[in-house]
């Protein structure tokens, strides 16, 4: 199974998680491990046990074989991979009004997972407390003015300006533009500590 795989596994779990209307912390009750792990797994944080992946799968009331179906081995051996923009998948980074994510493509690259995201900050979107992930992260303004609290210090981008951080320090964007606010935001994973 190659790691561009595992990354369609996890995104799946994931999808098929949040169209039946389950919370993480249900799943994990369902499949008798940690939310902890479901959040790790689901974030292509960590790989599951095959003994955890099928009880993860059934939770679901999935049919196994389906499942891994569905799961696209030809195109991620693709040399050249290309995205329509109408095959986005809108997901929800967490809760915060006006923010829409939409995933591109999530690819690993030398055993790291890449995950391409287009984020649209709606004007005045911004969010009320600090985030952190366990990734580097990319941003790229398209299109709008957006102000970066990352780790107390403001910075502020303007269409044609990026930025590059190490997500693990506490940061919040908001659009304080006149417009819609478009940002490409590539992460690049850390390796999980163990």
């Amino acid at each position: 199974m190659t790691e561009d795989i595992i990354i369609q596994i996890s995104n799946r779990i994931k999808e098929k998680r949040k169209a039946k209307g389950i919370t993480i912390q249900e799943l994990a009750d369902k499949a008798e491990v940690s939310k902890g792990l479901i959040s790790q797994i689901e974030n292509n944080r960590t790989v599951p046990s095959l003994l955890v992946l099928i009880n993860i799968i059934r939770a679901l009331n999935l049919d196994l074989n389906e499942f891994f179906n569905e799961i696209d081995q030809q195109s991620q051996q693709a040399k050249v991979i290309i995205k329509q923009k109408s095959s986005y998948q809108e997901f929800e980074k967490e809760p915060a009004k006006g923010f829409q994510y939409k995933r591109i493509l999530t690819k690993n690259v030398k055993h790291f997972p890449v995950d391409i995201v287009m984020l649209e900050l709606k004007k005045g979107a911004r969010r009320s407390q600090v985030v952190k992930t366990d990734a580097y992260e990319y941003k790229y303004i398209i299109k709008g003015k957006v102000e970066y609290l990352i780790d107390n210090e403001k910075y502020i981008l303007e269409e044609g300006d990026s930025l590059f951080f190490d997500g693990r320090l506490g940061h919040k964007p908001a659009n304080i533009g006149e417009e819609t606010a478009q940002i490409l935001v590539v992460y690049f994973f850390l390796e999980s500590e163990k």
